[in-house]
C-alpha cells in the first residue's frame, strides 16, 4: 500500500469510529417505539431524551469546563417557558411548527445566558457556585411576581397540536411527539459532542485544569468561560423547548431548586469525566423518578443515598466504573476479579435490603402518623412499622451487609489493583 493510499485510509476509518455509535443511536431512537409501544414507556423515553441533553448541557459547565453551576436550571425553565408563549402563539393562529419550539427555547437559553453570564462569567470554583445559586433564587423570585408572563405558580401550558401540521402530522399524539423529542435530543447530544472536539471545548479544558496556565498562553480564561456558559445555555434552553413539548405545561419548578438537583444528580452519578456519563446518569434518573416512583413515595431517598454513595465511593460515576475495568476486559483479565466480586454479592444485597426497610419503614411511620393508612407490604413481605421487629430485623440485615462488605471488599480491591497492574496500556 503506497503512502498516499495509508493516508488517506486513516482519516475515512477514524471518521467511521467517530459516527458509527451515533448511526446506531439513531437507529435505536427510530425503533424503541416498536419495542416499547405502551404511553408509559414513550413518556419515559421521551423524559430521558430531555434528560440526557440537559445533562449534557451541565456537563459542558462542570465537566468540561469545572464550573459549579446551582442554576443551570434557570435556563431550561426560561426556555421552556419562551417555548410555551410560542407554542400558545401556535394555537392562536401564528405559523410556528411543533418541531420549532425547540429552537425558540435555544434562542431564550442563550440570550439569558449571554446576560447572566456577565455576572458570573468572572467568577471561579466557590465564589461561581454561590453567584450562580443567588441567580436562580432571584430569577425564581422574578417568575413568581410576574403572573401574567410566567402563570404564579400553576405555569403557563398550551396544546401542541393546536399548530400547524407538518407533512400531516399535528403533533397530538405521544408517538409524534416522541419522534420529534428524540431526534432534537439526539442532533444537540451530537452537536455537543464535536463542540468537544472544537478549539474552543479544548480550551474549556485547559481552563478547568489550569487557568493561569492558559492566560500566559494569551487566552483570557473569563472569556472562555463566558462563551461554554453562553453554550451551556442555549443547549439548556432547547431542554426546556423539548420539555414544553413532551409536558405542554411549563411552571416554576421547573427553575427551582429541584430540578437544579436533579441534574446534579444526573451528571455525578453517571460520571463527569466522559460525554457518555451524563446521558447514562439521565437515564437512570429518570427511570427511578418515574418507575421507582410507582413502587414507592420515597424514591427521593435513594437518589440522595446513591448520590452520596457515588460521591465517596466512586467520583468518577458509573461510566468512571465502565472504563476502569473496559481494559482488563478486553485483555481477557476481567475474569480474576470475577470471583472476588461474586464475594462481595450477598453483603450488598443485604445491606440494600435492610437499608431500604429502615428508609421505607421510617416514611410509612411518618405517613401512619400524619393520618395515612396503615398496612400494607415493605420489601414484599407484610410489615407494621409501630412494632418493634421489623425495625430489629432491617437493622440486622443493614449490619451485617455492611460487616460482610466490610470483610470482602479489601480482597476485591487487592484483585483489581493485581488485574489492573497486569494490563498493558
Amino acid at each position: 500500500m503506497s503512502a498516499t493510499q495509508t493516508m488517506s485510509t486513516v482519516p475515512t476509518s477514524s471518521l467511521a469510529r467517530t459516527f458509527l455509535p451515533w448511526l446506531l443511536a439513531a437507529l435505536l431512537v427510530a425503533v424503541m417505539p416498536q419495542i416499547f409501544g405502551s404511553g408509559f414507556a414513550i413518556s419515559l423515553l421521551c423524559r430521558m431524551a430531555i434528560a440526557a441533553v440537559f445533562a449534557l448541557s451541565f456537563n459542558m459547565l462542570m465537566g468540561q469546563g469545572g464550573m459549579m453551576d446551582f442554576g443551570h436550571a434557570v435556563y431550561l425553565g426560561l426556555g421552556g417557558f419562551l417555548a410555551m408563549h410560542a407554542m400558545r402563539a401556535a394555537n392562536a393562529g401564528w405559523w410556528i411548527p411543533t418541531p420549532a419550539l425547540p429552537l425558540v427555547g435555544a434562542f431564550g437559553g442563550v440570550v439569558m445566558a449571554a446576560v447572566g453570564g456577565l455576572v458570573v462569567a468572572r467568577s471561579t470554583r466557590t465564589a461561581f457556585a454561590m453567584i450562580t445559586m443567588g441567580l436562580a433564587e432571584a430569577i425564581v423570585a422574578l417568575v413568581l411576581m410576574l403572573p401574567r408572563l410566567f402563570g404564579g405558580e400553576e405555569g403557563i401550558n398550551a396544546d401542541r397540536s393546536g399548530g400547524p401540521a407538518v407533512f400531516g402530522w399535528d403533533f397530538g399524539s405521544p408517538i409524534e411527539a416522541y419522534y420529534v423529542v428524540s431526534s432534537w435530543a439526539l442532533l444537540a447530544a451530537l452537536l455537543m459532542f464535536l463542540f468537544t472536539r472544537t478549539p474552543l471545548g479544548r480550551l474549556s479544558n485547559a481552563v478547568r485544569d489550569n487557568a493561569e496556565r492558559v492566560g500566559f498562553l494569551g487566552y483570557d480564561p473569563a472569556r472562555v468561560r463566558y462563551l461554554i456558559y453562553i453554550f451551556s445555555g442555549l443547549f439548556a434552553g432547547l431542554a426546556g423547548g423539548l420539555q414544553a413539548i413532551n409536558d405542554e405545561i411549563i411552571t416554576a419548578a421547573n427553575i427551582g431548586s429541584n430540578a437544579a438537583g436533579a441534574v446534579l444528580l444526573m451528571t455525578f452519578i453517571g460520571g463527569t469525566g466522559t460525554f457518555i456519563g451524563p446521558v447514562i446518569g439521565a437515564v437512570l434518573v429518570t427511570l427511578m423518578q418515574m418507575a421507582l416512583g410507582t413502587v414507592t413515595d420515597a424514591w427521593q431517598i435513594y437518589n440522595g443515598l446513591i448520590f452520596v454513595i457515588m460521591v465517596l465511593w466512586a467520583p468518577g460515576g458509573i461510566s468512571g466504573i465502565i472504563l476502569a475495568h473496559a481494559p482488563l476486559v478486553r485483555n481477557g483479565r476481567g475474569r480474576l476479579l470475577l470471583p472476588s466480586y461474586l464475594r462481595t454479592l450477598p453483603g450488598f444485597v443485604l445491606a440494600i435490603a435492610g437499608t431500604v426497610g429502615l428508609c421505607e419503614m421510617a416514611y410509612r411511620l411518618q405517613s401512619i402518623r400524619g393520618g395515612g393508612p396503615r398496612g400494607g407490604n415493605i420489601l414484599f413481605l407484610p410489615a407494621d412499622p409501630e412494632t418493634v421487629a421489623p425495625w430489629v430485623v432491617a437493622a440486622v440485615m443493614t449490619t451485617v451487609g455492611i460487616w460482610l462488605l466490610a470483610v470482602t471488599a479489601p480482597p476485591a480491591r487487592g484483585a483489581w489493583m493485581h488485574a489492573s497492574g497486569g494490563t498493558q496500556a
